[in-house]
């Protein structure tokens, strides 16, 4: 495992924190000659490690990205499901991800979607009676009406009055 100082720079880099320099000397933090130093050495530097060592005494923005802290939550899959592994997907380490496992604690347990068991029905009997083609495109268009219905109710605000048990 490469430690974080020790990861190469490429020009994006180099370039952020040449900018970061300038800005800091603009603030009149630095000197013309250690200005000049400094952009002489970010041109030079190889690593991370490098570019933090010219920057170390600078408040941020220092151009380098800050050091990646650690996930606030535990992997109950080991190190194979890791911050990072699954970023792209959706899994554990995408901001989505919190906000969706906040969601789901204060979602009440019931049915995701009461309509199924009588589109079921429906597809059922037409099935039977009509064809399988002729039951599968009234239930499309049942599934469609109603979707719209509770796309319209939520774009006005409306939402359905929630039983709280006793």
């Amino acid at each position: 495992m490469v430690r974080h100082d020790e990861i190469r720079v490429g020009d994006a880099e180099r370039d952020a924190v040449m900018v970061a320099l300038h800005d800091h000397f603009a603030e009149g933090r630095l000197d013309r000659p250690e200005l000049d130093e400094r952009l002489e050495s970010v041109l030079a530097a190889k690593t991370r490690g490098d570019l933090r060592a010219l920057v170390r005494d600078l408040p941020s923005p220092t151009g380098l990205p800050e050091p990646a802290k650690e996930a606030p939550w535990e992997s109950p899959l080991g190190h194979a499901w890791g911050p990072g592994t699954a970023v792209g997907f959706g899994g554990p380490g995408h901001p989505a991800w919190h906000r969706r496992q906040r969601h789901m604690a204060r979602r009440r347990p019931g049915p995701l979607f009461p309509a199924f068991p009588l589109l079921f029905a429906a597809f059922m009997v037409l099935a039977f009676t009509a064809g399988p083609g002729t039951g599968f495109l009234v239930v499309l268009q049942i599934a469609l009406a109603v979707w719209v219905v509770r796309a319209v109710l939520l774009a006005f605000g409306v939402r359905r009055a929630r039983r709280h048990a006793p």
